[in-house]
């Protein structure tokens, strides 16, 4: 068996090989990598150096290949997110459905697609939702993948599988997702406060306690890399699989008020209270826990907990892949 694997040196990648590589499953399997711009070096993997957008590689690429998975995302730039995940996931399945031996094709999406806090829904998040993406072109190339996965199915029989993720963190991504100092992610606080609140809350080291539309705790979905990953190694090659769309995320989403809690009971940290036009949703997961039997093991106190006692050493600096 041969993966052939993008976005390996992102956050997930760079998490997806190591536990990929470990895999009693997969001993035996070769792994070659698509790189563009990011270049990994590593023993056990083969590099590819090219453009998603370059048909002619991608077909030369997916020689020998039997699994794809397709990781590589640009955020809010247009032209390199066209070229990603519009041309790139085109030219990687119209590549995948034309060489002979491939089995499955495995898509990483994310929660954009359904609009996460900028969309209401009534009820639980399912796979059956409708894609109700919010304004931008990330979000739009996201739904434009699980299209053409989906369509690939319908029109070649192509086998693909498509996960869908919330916010991805690792580390003390939570800790600086929730700061006023050097915040990682969204929403950015000068869209919700003023300059002069953002310094008090920064001085006074205090968490945001972002409420809803509503007036109530804000709830937003999030999925440590490891449970991610933990997803991936669970679908690869995997019958229950094919031609499923699931939503990977934590059992319960993030209650913004229970984290506010958790941190002054347990580290005495301040709240600052926090008005937002965004929706509490809750993406469901019921469906990767029935058919891949994937569960998560990060609960909100892990998350929080993992993100406060992580001390980073000298030559582990904070690398912000992209923005949120």
């Amino acid at each position: 068996m041969r993966l052939l694997v993008t976005g390996i040196t992102g956050k997930v990648g760079s998490n997806f090989l190591p536990a990929f590589l470990k895999a009693e499953k997969f001993a035996g399997w070769s792994i070659r990598a698509i790189c563009n711009n990011r270049i990994i070096d590593h023993p056990g993997v083969e590099v590819v150096r090219a453009s998603l957008s370059d048909a002619a590689a991608m077909r030369a690429a997916m020689d020998g290949v039997t699994h794809v998975l397709h990781m590589a995302a640009v955020k809010e730039t247009p032209a390199l997110a066209m070229d990603v995940g519009v041309k790139g996931m085109f030219n990687l399945l119209e590549a995948f459905r034309a060489t002979a031996g491939t089995r499955q094709f495995v898509l990483l999406s994310g929660d954009c697609t359904v609009g996460h806090a900028f969309q209401h829904y009534d009820a639980p998040i399912t796979e059956a939702a409708p894609r109700r993406a919010y304004p931008g072109c990330y979000a739009l190339t996201k739904v434009l993948e699980e299209v053409m996965l989906e369509q690939y199915g319908i029109q070649y029989g192509t086998n693909g599988c498509c996960l869908r993720a919330p916010w991805i963190v690792e580390k003390d991504d939570f800790r600086y997702a929730l700061s006023f100092v050097d915040q990682f992610g969204g929403p950015a606080w000068s869209q919700l406060l003023s300059t002069q609140d953002v310094e008090r809350h920064a001085r006074s080291a205090s968490v945001p306690l972002l409420h809803d539309a509503r007036g109530v705790p804000l709830r937003r979905n999030f999925i440590h890399v490891d449970d991610l990953v933990g997803a991936i190694l669970a679908a690869l090659d995997n019958p229950a699989a094919a031609g499923q769309l699931f939503n990977i995320a934590m059992d319960e989403p993030v209650d913004y008020g229970q984290v506010a809690q958790y941190l002054r009971d347990t580290r005495s940290l301040p709240t600052a209270e926090i008005s937002t036009p965004f929706h509490s949703n809750w993406l469901d997961n019921a469906k990767a826990r029935l058919l891949l039997g994937w569960k998560p093991q990060v609960d909100l106190q892990d998350l929080v907990d993992r993100a406060w006692d992580y001390v980073r050493a000298p030559d582990d600096p904070r690398i912000i892949w992209y923005p949120g």
